[in-house]
């Protein structure tokens, strides 16, 4: 038996990465998983590693976004939980930031968690029962440099889990975020990012680097029945890097 028998899930961004570490997570754990992606290719291949369903989509745009819900409902009748890990983690100094890349950003990141939170809640209402689980960043508590649009954008994503949770509450539907530390995933690698992970795990209580699975066991609590009075709430997991 597992924690997510007979629910039913959306992850978003797993095609790789954190997002597909959490979507096989929630599958060993009995969920039955929609898996979303921009990279349509990729969602494909991990949905049928999965038995699961692909749906191509780019969080940032409200039809792909309600599109993403529908063809869940349509599959399986139902959505039980939301995963939002869709994400583009950028490398840019603050001095080169120029408002277009700002946009691009903030579109995916923090646009793509309301959208698709948006769309998913008329279900979960309508159920009375959702769980809403948000991936956001240490880099918010840590201020991370080259990184200003994610960092403000993932501080968006909190304040939205808190308002889902305050809000969406009484329908059933908890929402809460994981805060991730710099994780060894393919989004990282292909960036700058990927010389920083000795000097992070200077900084943590815990020292090794961090991989995808690392991450997958907190939002499984969060997604499962086990996490019915948690709400509202930001779990960092990142070897305790931060510590406030």
């Amino acid at each position: 038996m597992g924690k997510l028998d007979n629910r039913v899930a959306i992850v978003t961004g797993a095609a790789q990465g954190i997002g597909r570490a959490i979507a096989g997570k929630l599958v060993e754990e009995g969920a039955t998983v929609v898996v979303a992606d921009l990279n349509g290719d990729g969602a494909a291949k991990a949905a049928e590693e999965l038995g699961g369903v692909a749906v191509q989509a780019d969080v940032s745009v409200e039809a792909d976004a309600q599109k993403i819900v529908d063809t869940t409902l349509e599959r399986h009748g139902r959505v039980d939980v939301l995963v939002h890990a869709a994400a583009i983690v950028p490398f840019v100094p603050w001095d080169e930031v120029d408002f277009a890349y700002w946009r691009k950003i903030v579109s995916v990141n923090l646009d793509g968690t309301y959208l698709v939170g948006r769309a998913v809640e008329k279900p979960m209402r309508a159920a009375g029962y959702g769980r809403i689980v948000n991936i956001a960043s240490n880099s918010f508590f840590a201020g991370t440099p080259n990184m200003g649009p994610y960092v403000a954008a993932k501080g968006g994503v909190i304040g939205l889990t808190r308002v889902q949770a305050t809000e969406l509450g009484k329908y059933g539907i908890t929402s809460n975020a994981v805060a991730p530390g710099i994780i060894r995933s393919e989004g990282a690698l292909a960036t700058p990012h990927k010389d920083s992970f000795d000097f992070v795990q200077a900084l943590q209580a815990l020292p090794r680097h961090g991989h995808p699975a690392d991450i997958a066991p907190a939002v499984s609590f969060l997604a499962s029945e086990e996490s019915g009075w948690v709400t509202g709430q930001t779990l960092v997991v990142d070897a305790g890097h931060i510590r406030d």
